[in-house]
């Protein structure tokens, strides 16, 4: 019996989402293991819509246990925030169905802030992040200074801790001409949200680990995309934390053998958010058509997203990376009407043809796609849930893609709606 990680393969923003959701039905727990709320979901289910940024997807099924990992950076007041509003829409959640690490960081005001002012300080050295203090907050953690939320239950220790926090924050900001924080502010918070996020935390690592040996099928939920990794993605242009499919097992706790099947997403083309290199970018109307066919715009932060054909390079690269078994192709609707589509199968870099993206800044900026040109097709593949229901040259393009990454597809995504998916080969019993 297969626990399933669930990673994108691109840049996020692929649909993880609904992929998570339709794959919670058949999971006992469902646990996210890195990011924080910068990562926006969205699922529609029975017309009605959920906008996720923290929470696993898993909330929305209340017979599911949800688990917030140790690798995630956590703002309570956010966690609160994103609570209150499901509730308001009838979803119901509380300690016997949602468990939060209790060696989990804590993003604090003061992290919002430090992120604010380094992005907006100059364009030049902008990495888009969306400013709501993910890295400076990861900063601290692997700095040893962070407050974790197990600390909110430790009045006699939490001054000291504030202290020595303040002690490096308190530096930045003079150096930055920012009024210094007084720790009996930050104290005063925390002493007044620990009441309602304090019976959320739990040993995570241990729960999990019986939860394993009981048979429990466990289902792993990432933020992000491999592309937005620290150390594999496009560096400086990425996030703050590890995304590729390794990190399941570190930011819950549970030992690599716990990991099983690996289930990438990824769109039937590309998109990013943000700055950095992106090979297949189109700055023309046939990039404005796709951002508008499929919506491209941030769940929480509203940014536009650029938009590009497949780049098949790429998710090969991230296939590798994550060690995926299987793709769960999400959007391919949205390329419905096109008389030619184009997919990336390799990079010219100075003249050279390469079949990598190479890791330097500047290398990543001149690479130039190689472009193979397929047939569309005009019929719609919208709301399809059946390989009968999709247009021949559809599957061809599937195929080609398989092809390319060297990889199966697993899922193929056809529409928002849950139900609007076809199941190739279920991860869970890969």
């Amino acid at each position: 019996m297969a626990n399933v990680v669930v990673v994108g393969a691109q840049w996020g923003d692929e649909g993880k989402g609904k992929i998570v959701d339709w794959l919670s039905e058949q999971a006992d727990i469902v646990v996210r293991f890195q990011g924080g709320h910068n990562a926006g979901h969205t699922l529609v289910i029975n017309g009605n819509t959920y906008k996720l940024a923290l929470l696993p997807s898993g909330v929305l099924r209340p017979s599911k246990l949800s688990v917030i990992g140790n690798g995630v950076v956590f703002d309570a007041q956010a966690f609160l925030t994103e609570l209150d509003k499901l509730q308001g829409q009838g979803v119901k959640i509380s300690p016997d169905n949602l468990r939060v690490a209790e060696n989990v960081t804590l993003i604090l005001p003061l992290h919002r802030e430090l992120d604010a002012v380094r992005e907006n300080a100059s364009k030049a050295n902008a990495i888009g992040t969306t400013q709501r203090g993910i890295g400076p907050a990861y900063e601290d953690k692997v700095g040893r200074r962070a407050i974790r939320l197990m600390d909110l239950a430790d009045p006699q220790t939490l001054p000291h801790k504030i202290d020595r926090l303040l002690t490096h924050h308190n530096a930045l900001r003079r150096g930055l001409n920012l009024p210094e924080i007084d720790g009996a502010d930050i104290l005063k918070e925390l002493t007044a949200i620990a009441p309602r996020v304090l019976p959320f935390a739990d040993s995570v690592w241990s729960l999990l680990d019986q939860k394993r040996r009981e048979g429990k099928r466990i289902l792993f939920e990432g933020a992000q995309g491999a592309l937005l990794d620290v150390d594999h993605g496009t560096y400086p242009y990425v996030t703050s934390s590890n995304t590729v499919a390794a990190q399941a097992a570190t930011g819950t706790g549970m030992g690599p053998s716990s990991v099983g099947y690996v289930l990438g997403i990824c769109k039937a083309y590309t998109t990013r958010v943000g700055q950095g290199p992106f090979p297949t970018e189109l700055t023309n109307e046939i990039g404005e058509l796709i951002g508008q066919r499929g919506k491209e715009f941030g769940v929480n932060t509203g940014r536009k997203r650029r938009c590009g054909w497949f780049d098949a390079v790429l998710v090969r690269q991230t296939a590798r990376t994550s060690g995926i078994h299987g793709l769960a192709l999400t959007k391919l609707d949205i390329l419905d009407g096109f008389d030619e589509i184009q997919v990336c199968v390799g990079y010219k870099l100075d003249g050279k043809e390469i079949d990598h993206l190479p890791a330097g800044e500047g290398a990543q900026a001149r690479v130039e796609p190689i472009y193979e040109t397929i047939e569309g097709w005009q019929e719609p593949t919208a709301n399809a849930r059946s390989w009968a229901d999709l247009p021949a040259q559809a599957i061809k393009y599937v195929r080609r893609v398989e092809e390319l990454v060297g990889c199966p597809i697993a899922l193929l995504s056809t529409s928002p709606e849950r139900e609007d998916t076809i199941l190739v080969q279920n991860p869970f019993e890969a």
